[in-house]
This record gives structure tokens, sequence and C-alpha cells, in this order.
């Protein structure tokens, strides 16, 4: 819904995660292995490095495609240049298709909504709740048409006071990650909620 070129990297229409290796072995990318014997020479634990690595290397979010449960993720029938992820059974493109409320749908459903409303490439945006600890809060705006976006990035459930320019309009649900959208005054939003309104004058 933000403004920009929106792209896709290979795995996330389907939900994969960052890999975990468990041993550095299994790390290929240059920056990864320099920092790894240059953090042990610091006087840094294996296990200290390797987390560190968790948390900023890039070798983890370049595993091979998960296409099915077959071996590799079904990559390739030889060796990959890197391991697959070893939650390729549960997380494949096999699998996501056939969940209808899987993430690849979800996927498909965000493009649709971005190819058939021209407000969530041209609307003009426009920050609001800019206090608010937990929620990140947004409106588009494009003729008579207004986008309220609301994300709640954290694991508890949370609730703002919405302005009350946006109170006063009547919004429709558009999309959201969570079954129901709840539409009140207060806006409420679960762990990690995101829920997207349109207001037509």
């Amino acid at each position: 819904m933000m403004k920009g070129t929106p792209y896709i990297y290979q795995g996330e229409e389907i939900g994969m995660t960052n890999v975990r290796y468990s041993s550095i072995d299994e790390y290929r990318d240059i920056e990864t292995l320099n920092f790894y014997n240059e953090a042990l020479n610091d006087g840094w634990t294996e296990e200290k490095a390797l987390e560190a690595i968790y948390a900023k290397g890039r070798d983890n979010a370049r595993t091979p495609m998960q296409w099915d449960s077959s071996r590799h993720g079904g990559f390739t029938e030889g060796t990959p240049w890197i391991k697959v992820n070893q939650n390729y059974k549960d997380i494949n493109v096999e699998k996501a298709m056939k969940k209808p409320d899987s993430v690849f749908h979800y996927y498909k459903k965000l493009i649709e909504l971005r190819k058939k409303n021209e407000i969530i490439i041209y609307g003009k945006y426009n920050l609001i709740l800019h206090h608010h600890p937990e929620v990140y809060a947004y409106t588009r705006t494009l003729g008579n048409q207004i986008l309220l976006v609301m994300c709640n990035f954290y694991g508890d459930n949370t609730e703002a006071e919405l302005p009350a320019d946006i109170q006063e309009k009547k919004f429709e649900p558009l999309i959201g990650n969570y079954k129901d959208i709840q539409i009140s005054r207060t806006i409420k939003l679960r762990p990690y909620e995101t829920q997207v309104l349109l207001f037509n004058s």
C-alpha cells in the first residue's frame, strides 16, 4: 500500500523464512565468512558469531526456492550451491497454492488490488498517529478516495484513537491479515495485524 515500485524477493510470496545453519561450513557468502573469522579472532565464541549471522547474514534469505516437499525442495536433482531451508516440507509452493488462506494467495490479492485501485499507486501519502509507540498508520488520498492503512508490528494486542477527521468517515474493509476486520473509532489491532480500509465520498 506504500508509494514506490513493489518487488517480491524470491520466496516471500510463500512465506519462506530465514535459515539458521548450525555450522559456518554451511554458509557461502564471503562477507559472512570474513565476519565469522574476524569475530573469532577478536575473541567471540562460535555461538555468539553465529547469532550475529542469524541476525544480519545475507545467506539467510538466499536459500533455494522451495517448490515442493521432494528432495532439495524440488529446486534441483543435483546438489544446490547452498542447502535448502529445513522447513521446505512445510513451506513450499505446492502447499501454498493448495491453501486458500496461504501467504501466496494473500500476495495475489495484494497485486490484484494494486492493479484495480489507482489510489494505491498514485495516492498522496500522509502519516497519522505520529507518536504511537506500536501502531504505524497512514492514509493515501486520491480524488474523493481515502485509503487507511494501520499496522501493528508487535506480538501483543494494541489500540489507538483515530484522528477526528478519520473517525467521521465511513470506511469499508479492503484487505487484512485476519479474517474479520474490526472497524471502530478506537482501532484495535491484534498481534502483527494490518488493516486496509477504503473510503469513497
